[in-house]
């Protein structure tokens, strides 16, 4: 095995994981942007709670919108590093796999 054949492997593993990253954090983004939603629309003084655990704790609507808002700029900006670190192991793996392109393609030719 090559140093070139670990490297793609090892590429392609990660690069996968970025993507299964990146698409459980647009998933939980998603869910976090519709219950934003939904609390924009009720009316007045709703109670409002907040899962903890096992338990339900009562929140004021401003400091579970202002959390939720949080969590959804924090996850926008998780995914942009995501994607990014993507690209770059996406380059990587197109790299390494040139590379043994052109080690097979070179190699002399065995009859």
């Amino acid at each position: 095995m090559s140093l070139s054949d670990d490297t793609l492997r090892k590429s392609q593993r990660a690069l996968n994981v970025s993507v299964q990253q990146t698409t459980a954090k647009e998933r939980e983004k998603r869910m976090v942007h519709l219950t934003l939603e939904e609390i924009s629309e009720l009316e007045g003084d709703v109670n409002i709670y907040k899962g903890v655990g096992k338990m339900f704790m009562m929140v004021p609507r401003k400091e579970m919108e202002k959390e939720l808002k949080g969590q959804e700029k924090e996850l926008a900006d998780d995914i942009s590093n995501l994607t990014k670190k993507s690209k770059f192991l996406e380059k990587q793996f197109n790299d390494a796999q040139a590379q043994l392109r052109d080690i097979f393609h070179h190699a002399p030719k065995q009859q």
